[in-house]
């Protein structure tokens, strides 16, 4: 406050700090988008924030396997938390079944016949058996039977229904006798894994029968059914992830629909996120085989300066079925884009020696490659993942979708377009204390502070090009920014400019023999 002055002599008065302090925006925040289980997601449509896998096995059922249902997310989820990653959303889509045979999922003895009915987007939908299986991996079986007699309808049973390492067991259980004991009744009461109701020949005698299993075969034609407007509607205004404020990374793994990346990459643009895109599955390193060449798909993709593609699908094993699968690499180099900017920071390339892929035991054998090979690509803007004998499996490539085109010069590489995109984030989330504050020369002096405070600290971790500071960054916010008719209209204007690091993306040894030397 003023100091009130009454006899002649010196005061002192401690003037506001008009310098304000700036957090940095986070850079590892990742969204995940795409089809998660069937009938285990419990908010489909919603941006679910989870910080490890198990909040995704909470929210979204975890991982499963089936020949039937996408499993892409949950895998992409799972390798990003093992590669590095720490803190991601969510959106989980629900497909559309289609169901062209029906029936019941019964027992091989239709003397203990039951439905299971699950929840669809179309409302309940009747599967046979192994689908049931192929879907959730769910192994159901009665043992222990006990019948009164063959002629009387009167059986007691156990049943057990295991999917993963998830067990549950139901004792007791009767056809025929206490309702309260029939299977939708005790089953249902408490199963968090499947509902059952009554089926056909439900409450025929089992005879001898002393264990069986699910075993009916699923109709053709029945499939989860892929919608490219799934996925572009969750990039719409006003959505739940539009409403979130800051997130870094955009994923919709196993995706190479065109409608769907062109949506996600304009999305990704204007949230000033980046979007890691995976290849189609069915693509390969070169034309020696019978798949095309990735080079030749490249046209299907969406060319973005907030985006890149990395190539190709990568080998590992499933972690439920114990099999070796092909598994998409945008999860993969999202986790080791997180791990990247935790022990380098954002400004360095997400690529090198360094990056070593876990859980994963290499590429898929169509994406292997020779030097030229990956050249070829390299300069096509396809990031490769290559295996090194003794180091393992990285991420060996740094380039933006944009990278082959000039007029995109200074987006060319992954870490220099994350490093933009993470000043403008971190500046628009710190600069509201300027809204409505007096447009002159106090707060431009203010804002200029501010900015340059926050740029030497970058420049001191080794974060911007240049010697010395004045070389690494500029500011500018002053009368030649903002004119008497920008004060007038109530805007003010500020310059930001910054040196980025660039990888050192093509090492040249250059080697000379000296000859004729004398020995000393």
């Amino acid at each position: 406050m003023p100091v009130s002055v009454s006899y002649p002599g010196l005061y002192i008065e401690e003037l506001p700090l008009s310098a304000h302090t700036i957090a940095a925006a986070p850079t590892s925040v990742a969204a995940f988008v795409g089809y998660t289980h069937p009938y285990k997601t419990k908010a489909p449509g919603d941006a679910v924030r989870i910080f490890g896998f198990s909040d995704y096995e909470a929210a979204f059922g975890g991982l499963y396997t089936s020949g039937l249902v996408d499993a892409n997310v949950a895998r992409a989820v799972y390798q990003f938390f093992l590669n590095g990653g720490s803190d991601a959303y969510v959106v989980g889509l629900k497909p559309l079944m289609h169901d062209s045979g029906g029936g019941a999922t019964e027992f091989t003895n239709p003397a203990v016949a039951f439905k299971a009915t699950v929840a669809t987007t179309g409302g309940s939908m009747v599967f046979t058996a192994q689908e049931l299986a192929d879907v959730v991996l769910m192994k159901v079986a009665i043992t222990n039977v006990r019948a009164v007699a063959p002629s009387v309808v009167l059986n007691t049973f156990d049943v057990v229904i295991t999917y993963g390492s998830r067990i549950e067991t139901y004792r007791g259980v009767q056809i025929g006798g206490d309702l309260a004991l029939a299977p939708d009744a005790v089953i249902n009461a408490s199963s968090t894994l499947v509902q059952v109701a009554p089926g056909p020949g439900f409450g025929t005698a089992l005879g001898g029968a002393s264990s069986t299993a699910f075993t009916a075969t699923p109709p053709a034609g029945f499939t989860g059914t892929f919608d490219p407007k799934d996925f572009t509607d969750v990039f719409q205004p006003d959505t739940p992830l539009d409403k979130v404020q800051i997130f870094n990374m955009l994923l919709t793994p196993g995706v190479s629909d065109n409608a769907v990346l062109s949506a996600a990459l304009a999305f990704a643009e204007r949230k000033l996120a980046f979007a890691i895109v995976d290849p189609p599955e069915m693509a390969a390193a070169d034309g020696s085989g019978t798949l095309p060449p990735i080079d030749s798909l490249l046209p299907l993709i969406p060319r973005s300066q907030n985006g890149a593609i990395y190539f190709p699908y990568l080998l590992s094993t499933d972690p439920v079925t114990s099999t070796t699968i092909s598994v998409p690499p945008s999860g993969y180099v999202a986790g080791v884009y997180a791990r990247t900017d935790t022990r380098r920071g954002v400004w360095k390339a997400p690529a090198g020696l360094e990056t070593t892929i876990l859980n994963t035991v290499g590429p898929a054998p169509t994406g292997l490659m020779t030097d030229p090979r990956h050249g070829v690509l390299n300069l096509e803007s396809v990031n490769v993942l290559r295996n090194f004998t003794g180091i393992g499996t990285v991420v060996f490539g740094a380039r933006t979708l944009v990278a082959d085109n000039d007029a995109y010069a200074q987006s060319k590489y992954v870490s220099v377009r994350r490093m933009t995109l993470f000043l403008e984030q971190t500046l628009l989330a710190n600069l509201r204390w300027v809204v409505f504050e007096p447009n002159d020369e106090p707060l431009w002096i203010a804002i200029r502070t501010t900015i340059e405070n926050f740029l030497l600290s970058l420049f001191n971790q080794g974060a911007l090009q240049g010697s010395t500071p004045s070389q690494a960054f500029q500011v500018k916010c002053d009368a030649t920014t903002t004119t008497a008719d920008n004060q007038q209209n109530g805007v003010v204007n500020i310059v930001v400019a910054f040196a980025p690091l660039k990888p050192a993306e093509f090492v040249v040894i250059k080697i000379a023999q000296l000859a004729g030397q004398s020995a000393s």
